[in-house]
C-alpha cells in the first residue's frame, strides 16, 4: 500500500563542477544535542503484492510465520536498544506490507516487546498499515486495545475499476466498511489515497476526493501514481493521465481539501488541525528513527556523528540471521558533505519548511556551508527569502527534485 516513508539514499550522485560551491572543510557534525526519535517495524507480507508497489513487501507463503517473525524482531531489537539507550520513543509506526495480516495475538505481542525494551511515552503515537480486507478490518477492535491509536487504511480509490487497475484485493464496498470500523475503534484514521490512476478522469479524481471527506476523518494520504522501477507496471505500463491533467488534479485535490477545513502540511499529507501524523513529521523534520524488521531502514544521530542502517530485505534472511547480527545489510556513517542534500531531502518537503536553526540543530553544520546553494534557490525563486525559516516557494514545491538537487555535493 502507498504511505509516506523518508526516501532512504545511498548518496553517490555527482555535479558538474563549477555548479556548486565546494563543502567548506569544517570536518564532521558535532551536535549539541539529539532530535527526537521515532521506531518504524516492518512487516513485510502481503495477500498479493501491487503491480505499482516497489516497496519491500512479499506475498504472504500461507500463514505468516508469527512466532519466527517475534523472535526475529526480539533479536533485532535486543540489539539495537544499545544504540538507543535512555532515549524517549515519541512514535511508533507499523508499516509493510500488510501489517494488519498479523493477529491480534502476535499484535499484542509486538507491543509488548516494545513496551519491555524501549523508554515509550505513555501516550505515544501508534501507527498501524491496515488494508481495507474484511478480514484485517475485524480485528481493528484488538489492535486498539492492544494500543493502536492510529491506523492508516490503503484505501486507494472509492471506484471499483480503479482498484481492480491497480490490483487491489479489496472493492469500495469494504473500504468503506473498514473506514467505519476503524472509527469506531481509534481516535486517528488516515486514508490513503492516490491519483492519476489509469483512465481517471479529474471528475473521478473530485469523487474519490468527496468520498473521503463524507467520513469525516482528520488525515488525508494523496500520493500522485508513478511507475516505480521494478514493478509490474514498469514492465507493462498502463495509460495514465498526461502531465497537465495530472497537475490538474493536484491543484483540484489541494482546493478541495482546503475548502474542507484541511490543511497540506507537507506534499502529500493534508490534515485537519490537530492532526497531522507525528511520525511522518519527525521524518521530515530531520528527526531521529529506528527501523526494526526485514529492509526497515534507520537513521540515528549521536553527539559526533549521524549513521544510517539498513536491514536485509528477505524475510527469510532477516530471520534466519537475527540471532547472528548478520541481518544488518548497511551501517554507514552520513559524511559533512551528503548532510545538506539528506537534510533538504525531507526538510523541503514541508509546506511551511523548518526554522533555519534547525539546519545546525539536526546536522551539527554550520549554516554557512550552504550559503551559496540557499542565495541560488532564493535568486530563482524556488526558496522563500525568509531568513528565519527554510521554506520552498510555490514555484520549488512544484519543481521539487531540482530544488532538493541543488543541495547535492560533488566530493570527488
Amino acid at each position: 500500500m502507498a504511505r509516506t516513508i523518508p526516501i532512504q539514499l545511498a548518496v553517490g550522485a555527482h555535479t558538474p563542477k563549477g555548479l556548486i560551491t565546494p563543502f567548506a572543510q569544517a570536518g564532521e557534525s558535532q551536535l549539541t544535542s539529539l532530535p527526537p526519535l521515532s521506531l518504524y517495524v516492518h512487516v513485510p507480507w502481503c495477500v498479493r503484492k501491487c503491480p505499482y508497489c516497489d516497496f519491500n513487501s512479499h506475498a504472504a507463503p500461507g500463514e505468516i510465520p508469527e512466532e519466527r517473525y517475534l523472535a526475529a524482531l526480539t533479536a533485532d531489537l535486543d540489539q539495537a536498544v544499545p544504540l538507543v539507550w535512555g532515549r524517549t520513543v515519541n512514535t511508533v509506526f507499523i508499516g509493510g506490507g500488510t501489517p494488519s495480516l498479523l493477529s491480534a495475538g502476535a499484535l499484542d505481542q509486538l507491543l509488548g516487546l516494545l513496551r519491555s525494551r524501549l523508554n515509550l511515552l505513555p501516550d505515544a503515537e501508534i501507527t498501524l498499515e491496515a488494508n481495507p480486507g474484511t478480514v484485517e478490518a475485524a480485528r481493528f477492535k484488538e489492535y486498539a486495545a492492544s494500543g493502536v491509536n492510529r491506523i492508516s487504511l490503503g484505501i486507494q480509490s472509492f471506484d471499483d475499476a480503479s482498484l481492480k487497475a491497480l490490483g487491489r484485493i479489496h472493492d469500495s464496498r469494504e473500504a468503506r466498511d473498514a473506514i467505519e470500523i476503524a472509527q469506531k475503534y481509534v481516535s486517528r484514521v488516515n486514508l490513503d489515497l492516490m491519483y492519476a490512476l489509469p483512465g481517471q478522469t479529474l471528475e473521478g479524481c473530485l469523487h474519490d476526493i468527496d468520498s473521503a471527506l463524507s467520513f469525516g476523518t482528520g488525515h488525508l494520504s494523496m500520493y500522485h501514481l508513478t511507475l516505480e522501477p521494478n514493478t509490474v507496471f514498469a514492465r507493462f505500463p498502463p495509460a495514465l493521465p498526461d502531465e497537465d491533467l495530472a497537475y490538474d488534479m493536484q491543484d483540484a485535490v489541494a482546493e478541495r481539501l482546503g475548502a474542507a477545513g484541511f490543511e497540506q502540511y507537507e506534499i502529500s499529507a493534508y490534515a485537519r488541525p490537530g492532526q497531522r501524523s507525528k511520525h511522518n513529521v519527525n521524518y521530515w523534520e530531520f528527526g531521529d528513527y529506528l527501523g526494526i524488521g526485514p529492509g526497515a531502514h534507520g537513521k540515528l544521530s549521536f553527539h559526533d556523528r549521524i549513521v544510517r542502517e539498513a536491514r536485509l530485505r528477505s524475510p527469510e534472511s532477516w530471520m534466519s540471521q537475527a540471532d547472528s547480527g548478520a541481518h544488518i545489510s548497511e551501517s554507514r556513517r552520513v559524511t559533512a558533505a551528503d548532510l545538506p542534500f539528506e537534510f533538504m531531502l525531507n526538510a523541503l518537503r514541508l509546506v511551511d519548511g523548518v526554522a533555519t536553526t534547525s539546519f545546525s540543530e539536526r546536522t551539527g553544520l554550520s549554516l554557512a556551508v550552504i550559503a551559496p546553494e540557499l542565495r541560488a534557490a532564493t535568486e530563482r525563486g524556488l526558496l522563500d527569502p525568509d531568513p528565519t525559516r527554510i521554506r520552498a516557494t510555490p514555484l520549488g514545491r512544484r519543481f521539487l527534485n531540482d530544488l532538493q538537487g541543488m543541495f547535492l555535493r560533488d566530493e570527488s
